[in-house]
């Protein structure tokens, strides 16, 4: 695929479907980061509502700076928790692999232009080590989950591994921001303290296991196969 046009089809998809959005439920780029303005988009499409909520969530993927908390928040407070967390996993997933694409097509010349030398950080190691550290990464809500996609596809990672990865790992954090905005809906405090619980847990595996890992690995051999 031609770079010039990959990078264009992408920007113009984008604006699109942004802009179909807007048009549907006068909504504006300022509200992205507003679940309820979200929740109140997502009710105007009526049975189509689950189609905006993956549509969104591919946008937020793929265009960097959309914020995509909100959106999950907004689908558990319209769909509940389950059916809400499902049209998310489809979204994030659908996005990250467009990324993931969209970064092997473009190289990694002209991406480090668009998304600046974080991509420089990029992924190294074994198949199984770049799986792993795809997977942990999502269910560490401080790492970012589009730079992640796209330096995935820069990195040697097959497709099918980074696609499992990533959906095994999108899971628990889409359950649990599903879950906040249920249990935002209905104002019911203990279960939001106790799904933080659950996600500092899953979400504190990825840690204890490399930590123990670098623990048990021999001092000379502190590199990957």
């Amino acid at each position: 695929m031609n770079k010039k046009r990959a990078i264009a089809a992408v920007v113009v998809v984008g604006l699109a479907g942004v802009a179909y959005l807007g048009w549907q439920g006068s909504f504006g780029l300022g509200d992205l980061a507003n679940p309820d303005a979200i929740k109140q988009m997502v009710a105007n499409f009526g049975v189509f509502g689950p189609l905006a909520v993956i549509a969104l969530m591919v946008l937020a993927v793929v265009m960097t700076p959309i914020p995509s908390a909100p959106i999950a928040m907004a689908a558990g407070a319209v769909f509940g928790q389950f059916a809400g967390a499902v049209y998310i996993i489809i979204g994030a997933e659908l996005g990250a692999i467009i990324a993931f694409l969209l970064a092997r097509a473009l190289g990694r010349d002209v991406a480090r232009r668009w998304f600046g030398s974080g991509l420089d950080r990029g992924l190294l190691g074994s198949q199984n080590a770049l799986m792993f550290a795809v997977f942990a990464s999502r269910l560490m809500p401080f790492i970012s989950f589009d730079l992640m996609s796209y330096a995935a596809g820069l990195s040697a990672l097959k497709f099918w591994r980074f696609a499992i990865a990533t959906f095994a790992g999108i899971i628990p954090a889409s359950l649990f921001l599903t879950h906040i905005g249920g249990v935002l809906a209905t104002s019911d405090g203990m279960s939001l303290l106790w799904g933080s619980l659950a996600l500092g847990g899953v979400t504190g595996l990825p840690l204890l296991y490399l930590a123990w890992r670098s623990r048990k690995r021999p001092r000379g051999d502190q590199h990957e196969d």
